[in-house]
């Protein structure tokens, strides 16, 4: 049976790594702060003292941190995770970080016989407690093919879209994309309000018409409360800004369109509560 390990036990990666246990593997943690590890109590779960005892005592490692700087410190710092694997480990990255983070790291990591995947998610916690949890992930067929069993037990779907960083641009893309429409969905209900058009009502439609989207949906599910998605605006303007610079770097054009409602989006997140 396949040893798993996992670091990064927040509101995400906490419910993926119970997937993993209750899916019957071998799972070894480490947190920085023990309260994270508190759910595995009764589980078949092993605590580790460091990232290297972590890596030292599994085959195929999850990492579902917040940042670039965060996969990177716990990954390849003196008494990091790669310090501890055996060759012929498997890294997963779930974070979402850029394109190049993943492959300096599975550069150093190569030296040592030990692959690498990136696997960002998207759908949050519950997605993940449910097995419907979309996984995107990058990286060589043999690489992939090993991870997916582990994968499986909250992927669903589960999709390969190339080589190591494919799956960061793919989630890049998504986060891009949905900051955009968070803006047009709050425009949009602001829009039904000098409209006369009850806020619920406006939303039943959407979610049964050609006009809806996640994020209006998100917004609608909360009572129109933004207080959620002001919390999550820093990782939404680290994503945005990513996306733009990997499209940069490629000489890709970002949609003008797009990348404008999007920074009005962060800009009304990061901003005061509207009174309305």
């Amino acid at each position: 049976m396949t040893r798993v390990g996992f670091v990064g036990l927040g509101s995400q990666g906490g419910p993926m790594a119970r997937r993993i246990v209750d899916g019957g593997f071998p799972l070894t943690v480490w947190a920085r702060r023990a309260s994270s590890v508190e759910p595995f109590a009764g589980t078949a779960t092993t605590v580790a003292g460091t990232p290297a005892e972590l890596g030292a005592a599994s085959d195929v490692v999850g990492i579902c941190v917040v940042s670039d700087d965060d996969v990177t410190d716990v990954l390849l710092r003196p008494d990091g995770v790669l310090a501890g694997m055996a060759p012929s480990g498997l890294i997963m990255i779930h974070s979402t970080v850029h394109p190049v983070t993943c492959q300096r790291i599975a550069e150093t990591a190569a030296a040592r016989g030990v692959a690498v995947i990136d696997a960002p998610v998207s759908g949050g916690g519950p997605a993940a407690a449910e097995r419907r949890l979309l996984v995107m992930a990058g990286g060589a067929d043999e690489d992939v093919a090993r991870a997916r069993p582990v994968l499986e037990t909250f992927a669903n779907p589960l999709l390969h879209l190339g080589p190591l960083g494919a799956g960061q641009v793919a989630k890049l893309l998504n986060n891009f994309v949905f900051t955009a429409q968070v803006g047009l969905a709050l425009d949009t209900f602001a829009f039904a309000d000098r409209l006369g058009i009850d806020r619920a009502a406006a939303a039943a439609v959407l979610a049964s018409g050609t006009g809806g989207s996640r994020a209006a949906a998100i917004l609608a599910a909360s009572g129109f409360n933004t207080t959620g998605l002001r919390g999550a605006e820093p990782l939404l303007r680290k994503d945005v800004r990513l996306t733009l610079e990997v499209a940069a770097a490629r000489g890709a054009d970002a949609p003008a369109a797009v990348t404008a409602l999007a920074q009005d989006t962060l800009t009304t997140l990061a901003g005061p509560v509207s009174a309305s």
